[in-house]
């Protein structure tokens, strides 16, 4: 033979794609995947049917888990050891299994992730329950396969008197499928099975009422019943599982967090491990300790907290940042005629039925054959006593035992079974009182053989067996639900107090962008040193905030941006800060800052005003600005082509406006004229403004105040005017002149603000020339006056921009929170 005719001509994919086809198949159907007729998985099978051929059972004594891997090994699963004795270990561990299937003495694990001991230490048997499962499988209930060398043979499926799948629920990864079927109260399963047969049409609502939903055996709370409907309608569905935690009040006016059960699957030492890292890391406030006080007694996990600390806050975080609240995903896929198919819970226990219809039928069926062949022996013997002198006399005269059997069949007609147990009768037998127990055996046997044919021949009477078995189970194995059922999720509030630690700051934002926090201790240690500032910017807000507070800074181009106070990086008083680009994404790139609104709590009465260069002015409640996400800026309002935002205020709803306008004139109303609308609304007109006029400020004050306003020109002329030289009217009018017009090199207003005594302005000139002014050392003027020269516009060059100059900052939020 030549070498080309010894190998197979075969293209890559051709061969790829048909041995990963056949790897596939066997770890779908043989290893990973759970039969949906008795809910094991092949090797898990195996161990159980290898320790009841043992006899390794409850009722005996424990037996080296080394013996039985290696049995499980040598006659039904040739693969590792350590797979074996793992799957052995997860069905003794009542951490992971509602109803153990394997007793273990020794070190099986611990909920915290510890490995078992070595199979040479640890000792097993079957649990008494787990003898459910295995129960008639010498009656010819299941079928039986050839094990892997012929030498012996294994069953393909378990008789599974009670339905394990739901009960103990599953986990498995195969190739294209995965599965996780939870745990269930046995009670509430068998109940459902019942209740199945009963009403075979039985609607996912109506089989709720008697199976809440999973039953875990670590307890804990599930959230969430849709979740728990949609899966079991479609076999697909999420629900939420948080541990069981309490808060106790100690000594000393302080509490502690005490958590005594947690979600399934989850261990318990990296919980502990991680919410010791949150309290290292402070990324919560108010854990002083995480101490693990589990023991015999049961679970114990507790949390101290420090005195005046927030536990509700506390714990909700935890339960959203923590594994102490996870989500369980139902998957209940399962190998239902050798293929894998997602079911729903009506025919996960349609499918058990089906089994136990099927298994009680054979089981019924080998009774009624063993019961009719021991009453053929029975009828052969009382007649056999009956000739008893004659029969004696027949085999006396025969030459060994098979001829005693051939006369006795042609002398007396006798059957062959009925022959062999009449020479292998003992003497004893012979007396009057077995006749009597002979014919009463042959009564038995006949009620025997009557009641199993009145099972064989009547559905309902097979369904009635069925229904009595699992009663009786169930009564046997019932045990009080662990895991309590709560028909919504709970929305997790978390109090910002608790994961930032409350510190007074100070916060200093600039018109071109730049921003930081700093610590009241760098303020007071700076000896009142100049604040640090570039060339031609200057402070737009300066204001001692708490580090849980918001701020809100607005943008001349419509846009807003939402920034935590303690997101703010934290830098020295001497230093000039970051620019905001490096906390949140700018859309424009070139944004000014106009102002910036600190925010302590979003309240549906307050209002952000916005006033526009274009003479457009805008009312929406604050509580629309409260963002969710800090990454990017987003838009505050919409603006027209040309136009940008002037000033931002904030308002209780009963504030007075007053508009000013490039070329002098001012428009004071209230902001009822104002109706409220959404973010991204343009807004109406504030002031009639002529070809050429743009307005150059908007003030807000409350009704009671009776500020004095004070307005810059180009030209250097300053003015300080009281309020009620105008009258209060309403929006959208001309105003009235604050200026007296020249024809000549006419005065410009650059800058108008409401003043207080303790306000310094400061301006800046063409020539880049920087001053401050005084408000309340000028003379208060005239509305139609220009006011006083405070500069020569010939010499020092013409104003080109006004501000409030702040040197300290304000404390914003003084009397809500020291």
């Amino acid at each position: 033979m030549t070498q080309s005719e010894t190998f197979l001509d075969l293209s890559l994919e051709e061969v790829m794609s048909d041995r990963f086809g056949r790897y596939s198949k066997y770890i779908i159907q043989d290893r990973a995947l759970p039969d949906v007729r008795d809910g094991l998985k092949p090797v898990q099978r195996r161990i159980l049917y290898a320790m009841y051929k043992d006899r390794n059972t409850h009722d005996k004594n424990y037996r080296k888990a080394a013996k039985t891997v290696g049995t499980v090994i040598g006659n039904y699963h040739p693969h590792g050891d350590t797979s074996v004795y793992d799957a052995m270990v997860r069905l003794s561990q009542d951490w992971k299994m509602r109803n153990i299937l394997i007793e273990m003495h020794g070190n099986n694990g611990s909920i915290d992730g510890d490995p078992p001991a070595a199979m040479r230490y640890t000792e097993t048997r079957l649990s008494n329950i787990a003898s459910e499962l295995l129960r008639e499988i010498e009656k010819d209930t299941v079928d039986f396969i050839p094990n892997f060398d012929d030498t012996s043979e294994e069953p393909t499926v378990l008789p599974a008197k009670f339905p394990n799948l739901l009960v103990n629920g599953s986990t498995g990864i195969s190739a294209g499928y995965a599965t996780d079927i939870p745990p269930h109260n046995l009670e509430e399963v068998i109940d459902a099975v019942i209740m199945k047969i009963d009403h075979p049409n039985a609607s996912v609502e109506k089989l709720m009422t008697v199976i809440e939903g999973p039953d875990f055996p670590t307890g804990g709370i599930i959230q969430g019943i849709d979740g728990i409907k949609k899966a079991y309608e479609t076999g697909k569905g999420k629900v939420i599982v948080r541990g069981k935690a309490e808060i106790v009040q100690i000594r000393g006016n302080r509490e502690q967090i005490v958590i005594d059960e947690i979600p399934y699957d989850v261990n318990k030492a990296n919980l502990v491990k991680r919410i010791d890292e949150l309290r290292l890391d402070r990324k919560v406030e108010g854990i002083v300790e995480v101490r693990d006080e589990t023991d015999r007694t049961g679970l114990r996990i507790v949390i101290e907290l420090r005195k005046g600390a927030n536990s509700e806050g506390i714990l909700n975080y935890l339960y959203k940042h923590t594994d102490l609240q996870v989500t369980y995903h139902f998957n209940m896929v399962a190998i239902q005629d050798k293929t894998p198919k997602q079911l729903s819970l009506p025919q996960l226990l349609d499918a058990y039925i089906q089994h136990q219809k099927e298994v009680v039928t054979r089981q019924t069926s080998y009774e009624l054959r063993k019961s009719k062949e021991r009453a053929h022996i029975v009828e052969g013997l009382i007649k056999a006593v009956s000739i008893l002198d004659e029969l004696i006399a027949v085999i006396r005269a025969s030459n060994n035992k098979q001829d005693a059997k051939s006369n006795i069949m042609k002398t007396f007609d006798f059957t062959e079974q009925q022959a062999e147990a009449i020479v292998t009768l003992q003497l004893y037998r012979l007396t009057n009182t077995d006749i009597v127990s002979l014919e009463e055996e042959a009564k038995e046997l006949q009620k025997k053989i009557t009641y199993y044919e009145s099972i064989l021949n009547s559905e309902k009477k097979l369904l009635q067996t069925i229904k009595k078995d699992l009663r009786r189970l169930k009564k046997l194995y019932k045990s009080a639900r662990r895991t309590t059922i709560e028909k919504k999720i709970e929305e997790l509030k978390i109090d910002i107090e608790v994961t930032v630690p409350s510190e007074d700051t100070i916060v200093s934002v600039t018109r071109d962008g730049y921003i930081k926090r700093t610590s009241l201790r760098s303020y007071s240690a700076s000896n009142g040193e100049d604040f640090p500032i570039k060339d031609e910017d200057h402070i737009v807000s300066l204001i001692e905030v708490n580090t849980t507070d918001d701020l809100l800074l607005f943008t001349n181009k419509g846009n807003y941006l939402y920034i935590p106070v303690h997101k703010i990086p934290d830098i020295r008083w001497k230093e000039i800060g970051q620019h905001v680009s490096n906390i949140v994404t700018l859309e424009e790139g070139d944004d000014e800052i106009v102002t910036s609104i600190p925010i302590r709590e979003f309240n549906k009465g307050e209002f952000l005003i916005f006033i526009t260069e274009q003479g457009m002015i805008k009312k929406s409640q604050l509580d629309l600005y409260k963002a969710q996400r800090y990454t990017r800026s987003l838009i505050a309002l919409n603006l027209n082509d040309g136009d940008q935002v002037i000033n931002v205020f904030k308002t209780d709803g009963n504030e007075d406006i007053f508009i000013s306008t490039n070329v002098g004139y001012g428009l004071w109303f209230h902001e009822s004229e104002l109706t409220p609308i959404g973010v991204r609304a343009r807004g109406v007109k504030s002031i009639d403004l002529k070809e050429g006029e743009k307005v150059i400020s908007g003030q807000a004050f409350t009704p009671d105040q009776t500020p004095f306003l004070i307005a810059v020109t180009q030209r250097g002329a300053c003015k300080r005017m009281t309020i009620d030289q105008f009258e209060r009217t309403t929006r959208a009018r001309r105003g009235v002149p604050m200026l007296r017009e020249l024809k000549n090199k006419p005065h410009r207003i650059k800058g108008l603000y409401l003043v207080k005594e303790s306000d310094v302005l400061k301006f800046t000139t063409t020539k880049g020339i920087e001053r401050d002014i005084h408000p309340f050392e000028l003379p208060i003027s005239e509305r139609q006056s220009n006011g006083s020269f405070i500069i020569d516009s010939d010499n020092d060059g013409e104003i080109t921009d006004v501000w409030i100059k702040q040197t300290e900052p304000i404390p914003v939020f003084k009397d809500d929170k020291s």
